[in-house]
């Protein structure tokens, strides 16, 4: 069996991508520092703790496994923190990547697909986004992700690094059977904060501001399952194995949801209030921010089947219910 490297395969997204790998066929190979991810999470295959920023600690982990494919999903991913402290995003996020890049290079492994964001677009407000669009990222956090797009770019001109990069905007839901889930410290997503406030572990959701132009006046933005999710970054990888060339492509629904319908489904689903309360706009909130994906779903034939509101909700809220790990 092929291993595969997957860089932050303790966290949120990395972990149901090693399930989504372990199911077809590869042995997930997780590699993280256990900063922002969890060792229970590491269910499908090896665990090597370690730095991305350990050039050494890189090298030994691609000699002893010799994975055929990189997949890299760890980042610190926290927009407000980026502009507090953007040394940590350029540090973590773009050196640590080089790094990895760097060492993959080395050892001849050079398939690598990467988890980048819709941040790198910047503030476009209520359009359709599509690889097209213009990257103008407006924090560290979407230029530093920017940033390894290009320097993945270069490195297929020097190295043949060939590679699948795919934007992305909000991830929820988890995986149906419960085996992992969303569990940050701290949570600042939605769909979790929500469930959260349900279950009395939080005070009551704030929704802020509702007096956006959106039919209900509060933001909409674009939702994937993260089993549909990863099940793109599976078919990523066997793009490149099967010889095609390097490609961008964005994950997205091209509709989103706004707060309050995520409120009311929640409701729907659960069957018990979401105690919430209305609060003032937030500093840099765009009205409404989706993305297409007809290029993944026309060339990598992906389908998102789990993204609807109901479905996402369901299965956070089983994992809410009867899933954790141990802090």
């Amino acid at each position: 069996m092929q291993h595969v490297l997957v860089t932050g395969g303790a966290g949120y997204i990395g972990s149901h991508a090693c399930k989504a790998l372990r199911a077809a066929g590869f042995v997930p190979v997780t590699y993280d520092n256990l900063e922002t991810g969890w060792q229970d999470a590491v269910k499908f295959g090896p665990f090597e703790q370690g730095d991305l920023l350990d050039r050494a600690r890189l090298d030994a982990v691609f000699t002893k496994f010799a994975p055929v494919a990189v997949m890299h999903f760890a980042a610190l991913s926290q927009v407000g923190e980026s502009m507090r402290e953007p040394g940590r995003y350029w540090r973590n996020n773009v050196l640590g990547s080089l790094t990895l890049i760097e060492a993959a290079t080395a050892a001849g492994c050079l398939d690598f697909v990467f988890s980048s964001t819709c941040a790198t677009y910047g503030d476009q407000d209520n359009v359709v986004l599509d690889e097209n669009s213009t990257q103008h990222p407006i924090n560290a956090y979407g230029a530093s992700k920017r940033a390894i797009e290009d320097m993945l770019r270069d490195f297929e001109v020097a190295h043949g690094l060939r590679h699948v990069i795919f934007r992305y905007f909000n991830v929820a839901g988890a995986d149906p059977e419960g085996e992992v889930g969303e569990f940050h410290e701290p949570e600042t997503h939605l769909i979790p904060l929500m469930l959260d406030a349900i279950a009395g572990k939080r005070g009551a959701l704030t929704v802020y501001g509702t007096d956006y132009d959106t039919p209900d006046g509060t933001c909409i933005r674009d939702y994937v399952h993260v089993c549909d999710l990863v099940d793109a970054h599976v078919l990523g990888l066997k793009w490149l194995q099967d010889g095609k060339g390097s490609r961008v492509f964005n994950l997205g629904t091209g509709s989103g949801f706004s707060v309050r319908e995520v409120i009311d489904h929640s409701r729907a689903v659960t069957n018990q209030v979401v105690p919430y309360v209305d609060g003032a706009r937030r500093a840099g909130d765009c009205t409404k921010l989706v993305s297409g994906s007809t290029r993944a779903e026309a060339e990598l034939g992906w389908t998102p089947t789990r993204s609807t509101l109901e479905t996402m909700i369901a299965d956070a809220w089983r994992w809410h219910q009867t899933g954790h790990y141990n802090t």
